[in-house]
């Protein structure tokens, strides 16, 4: 990417470095259990692929996006994968903020400078992120010879060490619960390998935001800023978000945005509640019968989801905008659920047809209008 004097605007070394420093070790294993869980997390998302195929009727289009690795990785791998997504999606707006720096006196001097500590910056964000995350569906991240994806884009990551962590900590069968999260990332890889359209959808929209920001350093601080004052409780009148729903104050990402991104958003919020809503929906239903035990890994799933580990924890969350992201689940769950009890998985697939026909961010939570627009219309 542009650099001035071969500075770029991250250091992106730096990040990896960081965070691997940082990141919690994992759970305690021999050498013999770390083989078992990556030799049966392989075998389970392999499994996954006709479950979820079957329940879901989404049939891959085949070519070269439809032949996508699985990847079974400890906490330093999952960082260096994604490092390089942040890399390769952030690259137009650091471009063009890099091209802004450079026309400034003494430019040089402070994107070196800036490099190191947004490098620290994002390494210290995934490093809290690496210890948490169970799966991942690698949208965009280029392949590299360490970290191999499919020629048309796209890996899917399972991390060993937390769904160890995790299923240890809710004293769950391991078997289910592996399984059971396979259920959930195979059919974050179905969904894109099934809907041609979709990657290149979702990239045009991120990068239509990413094209909206305002990339003046004085306007980004001042709203960082206000992010921490809005968290500690010394934001301005009226910042409080409405209790009811839990919403709150607005995250940071909530904060950086113009109206022309607040659209943009809303857009990707609603696509991003139906894919995390139907991989909820899709690992449940599949659940019963391939995971005996998958009530009472949803129960206590859910309240380890909504709880949090502390305060610390909560106020990150919320900082980050994890809070949007569980009500993803469970919205999106319910759009799911609504469309297909009233119309079945069959009418509930017209969602694929294109991106005309996916959700509004008001449809996720009145799916009838959903239903009226796009069957009633169409039947019409």
């Amino acid at each position: 990417m542009t650099s001035i004097g071969g500075v770029e605007m991250v250091d992106w070394n730096l990040a990896v470095a960081t965070a691997t420093r940082l990141v919690r070790p994992g759970p305690e294993v021999s050498r013999d259990e770390a083989r078992a869980v990556v030799a049966e997390l392989r075998r389970h998302a392999k499994s996954s692929e006709e479950h979820v195929r079957a329940f879901t009727r989404m049939a891959v289009s085949g070519g070269p996006a439809s032949d996508t690795p699985v990847l079974v990785v400890d906490r330093a791998g999952w960082i260096k994968a994604n490092v390089a997504g942040f890399r390769q999606i952030l690259k137009p707006l650091l471009g063009k903020m890099q091209d802004r720096r450079g026309g400034l006196p003494g430019g040089a001097v402070l994107g070196a400078v800036g490099g190191k500590v947004t490098g620290v910056e994002l390494g210290m964000l995934l490093s809290f992120l690496a210890s948490r995350v169970l799966g991942q569906y690698e949208t965009f991240a280029p392949a590299t010879r360490e970290l191999p994806g499919s020629p048309g884009g796209g890996r899917l990551l399972l991390v060993a060490p937390n769904i160890v962590h995790v299923e240890r900590e809710l004293d769950v069968a391991p078997h289910d619960f592996r399984l059971w999260v396979s259920l959930h990332e195979e059919t974050h890889r179905t969904q894109f390998t099934a809907v041609p359209w979709l990657r290149d959808h979702i990239e045009s929209e991120i990068q239509a935001f990413l094209g909206e920001t305002d990339v003046d350093p004085a306007t980004l601080l001042e709203r960082v800023r206000e992010a921490f004052q809005s968290l500690s409780g010394g934001g301005r009148p009226g910042d409080e978000g409405d209790e009811e729903d839990g919403r709150g104050a607005p995250s940071i990402i909530e904060l950086v945005q113009t109206p022309s991104q607040r659209e943009i958003l809303a857009r990707l919020t609603a696509v991003m509640s139906l894919l995390e809503g139907h991989a909820d929906y899709v690992m449940d239903g599949v659940g019963p019968e391939v995971v005996p035990s998958v009530a009472e890994i949803r129960e206590k799933f859910q309240k380890r989801r909504a709880s949090g580990a502390g305060r610390l924890d909560q106020a990150l969350r919320k900082l980050l905008g994890l809070d949007a992201k569980l009500r993803q689940y469970r919205d999106g769950e319910r759009f799911v659920r609504a469309v297909v009890n009233e119309v079945g998985m069959g009418g509930f697939n017209r969602v694929w047809t294109s991106p005309n026909t996916l959700p509004t961010k008001a449809e996720i939570s009145k799916p009838a209008e959903w239903v009226a627009r796009v069957h009633r219309k169409a039947e019409s």
